[in-house]
């Protein structure tokens, strides 16, 4: 498997969690202290390093550090608001599309040769 795709592979599944510990205990954790929440939030981001650093490890072969970091920000984008839409039903809105026009221009400027 190519190292770009282990490394979106990896990304995309590392942003699953990471977007899970950071905002989940929003909507499951409402009623508990703010320290259970973040010592449940930091057990599920050990599985996102877990996945995040192999990751930048196997991309950094073929890409470089802004390259990566803008790679991030795409999935990240790609992870999140279908998290917002479907699992914490918040609202779609025409700034979703905005912001994903500018994280193509970002993709566009940084993957250019």
């Amino acid at each position: 498997m190519p190292a770009s795709l282990q490394t979106v592979l990896l990304l995309t599944a590392s942003n699953v969690f990471m977007t899970f510990a950071w905002y989940a205990h929003l909507k499951n954790m409402s009623d508990r202290p703010w320290l259970v929440a973040a010592l449940a939030s930091w057990g599920i981001a050990l599985f996102e390093y877990l996945l995040q650093v192999p990751a930048n490890r196997i991309g950094y072969t073929v890409m470089s550090l802004p390259q990566l970091k803008i790679l991030q920000e795409v999935i990240t984008l790609s992870v999140f608001v279908p998290f917002a839409v479907f699992y914490m039903h918040q609202p779609v809105k025409l700034d979703y599309a905005w912001a994903g026009l500018c994280i193509l221009g970002a993709v566009y400027f940084i993957f250019r040769s």
